[in-house]
């Protein structure tokens, strides 16, 4: 099982929740941690280095991606020549890829300095991970993730402004090649999608997406619960959600 987090907006951090992934982490062992973007809340030198620490202490290993949250926002001159130098500081490349048991993990940096909530796919990432997932291992479950989602659904008030540019484009051409699944954050709710039926993209299996709530952030949309997901080895989503009164991360009782 892979642990998916995303949007720990560092400098808004909930200690109770932080407590509560290491739980989980000790309990059920994943095989990693991916953090699909937004590490930190404004880009800062010891935002990044709690990240950093936080996820070290979870003694697993793990994949991030940069989110629109971790370039500077109010300091023009980094945001246009050095956006990302605090990121690699703590964390290096920002495309890397992730084998475990079960998994083939390719990270993909969706930001760009001009935009400030809407991501953008380039034809060279297009082609260079359609080339990383002809290689994948044929028996794993192959999953890119990326900051910002390739759906929202039509009455989600965000819409395509916060769809990658280039996304339907880089859908077609990755799906033939195996892809099983993307995931992301961004909007802060928990959801997941069959992107091969609502966009008809001829592929012999689900192309899922998922979308990640705040793990640990206390800036929460709309009332939402912190929360995570897990998927498992047999490709399945289950979202967990943080009980204030049990003090970790539960299954929510409908």
């Amino acid at each position: 099982m892979i642990l998916h987090l995303s949007d720990l907006h560092f400098g808004t951090e909930k200690s109770d929740c932080m407590a509560a992934i290491r739980k989980f982490c000790l309990e059920h062992q994943p095989e990693a941690v991916v953090v699909s973007g937004d590490l930190t809340q404004r880009a800062r030198y010891k935002q990044f280095y709690d990240c950093r620490q936080f996820l070290e202490s979870l003694n697993l290993p793990y994949l991030v991606v940069p989110g629109n949250h971790d370039i500077p926002l109010y300091h023009i001159w980094n945001r246009i020549f050095s956006p990302f130098m605090r990121y690699e500081m703590f964390f290096g490349r920002m495309e890397k890829t992730l084998e475990t048991a079960n998994f083939y993990l390719i990270g993909v940096n969706s930001i760009r300095r001009r935009y400030h909530t809407r991501g953008h796919i380039s034809l060279k990432q297009i082609q260079q991970i359609d080339q990383l997932l002809k290689q994948a291992p044929s028996d794993k479950i192959k999953l890119i993730v990326a900051h910002q989602p390739f759906y929202t659904p039509p009455d989600d008030p965000h819409g395509v402004k916060d769809c990658p540019m280039l996304g339907r484009m880089a859908l077609s051409s990755w799906s033939k090649h195996g892809l099983n699944g993307l995931l992301h954050g961004h909007l802060h709710q928990s959801a997941v999608y069959d992107l091969n039926q609502i966009y008809n993209l001829g592929a012999n299996h689900r192309v899922m997406d998922i979308h990640a709530g705040t793990a640990t952030s206390y800036r929460l949309h709309h009332g939402l619960q912190n929360s995570l997901n897990v998927i498992y080895a047999n490709a399945e989503v289950q979202h967990f959600y943080f009980d204030p009164q049990q003090q970790e991360f539960v299954i929510k009782k409908y």
